[in-house]
């Protein structure tokens, strides 16, 4: 089975530009103290690190396929002192097997759109989520990649892969029985889903 569709990992600095407190994104998108979670697609944490000390004690499964970034990733939660990230080399497409347990939020951020097989992705999502929690899908906007800048350069997913707010809305709720509890405007180029399960 191929990879999701790897639009780049951009480093820590450029996202700081898009997002300068992630911990406050995330508290937004309804993570709170004492929920599991389970990050898909975590590169080397940028969400996952700040999730740890939201949902502190609880943890926070930091999935991807680039041992280099989870090495990265794990290497930075020492330097943090944080303690309850754990690191998960594997296939998000098979996520009832990589996580130990479901979670009470999961988060896909940046990455739905390169998923080739969104109904299987979004089935697995459901079943790795406990009954009452929440799937969180951050997206870029569909808009031209060259009106989407950083740094004075075009960023993001090449424009064919951007997904509406609807387009990604129908993809999670044509392929399971989740429920949609809001959107939320995170500008200059995103926008997050919060569904229920």
């Amino acid at each position: 089975m191929d990879r999701f569709r790897n639009t780049g990992q951009p480093d820590w600095d450029w996202w700081s530009k898009l997002w300068p407190t992630p911990g406050a994104t995330l508290r937004r998108l309804g993570l709170e103290s004492g929920e599991s979670v389970a990050e898909v697609g975590c590169g080397s944490g940028y969400f996952a690190l700040p999730a740890a000390r939201v949902v502190d004690p609880e943890p926070v499964y930091a999935i991807d396929l680039d041992e280099t970034l989870l090495d990265e990733l794990d290497r930075l939660a020492g330097r943090q002192d944080i303690e309850n990230v754990v690191p998960i080399r594997g296939d998000a497409r098979n996520l009832t097997a990589v996580l130990p347990h479901p979670v009470d939020a999961l988060v896909v951020a940046n990455t739905f759109h390169g998923v080739d097989d969104r109904q299987g992705f979004v089935e697995q999502t459901f079943e790795a989520i406990e009954s009452d929690g929440c799937l969180v899908v951050v997206n870029w906007h569909e808009r031209p990649r060259e009106t989407t800048t950083v740094g004075g350069k075009p960023r993001g997913p090449p424009s064919g892969l951007r997904m509406t707010p609807g387009k990604t809305e129908d993809a999670v709720l044509s392929a399971a029985s989740f429920e949609l509890d809001r959107q939320v405007e995170l500008p200059p180029y995103h926008y997050a889903l919060v569904f229920g399960r």
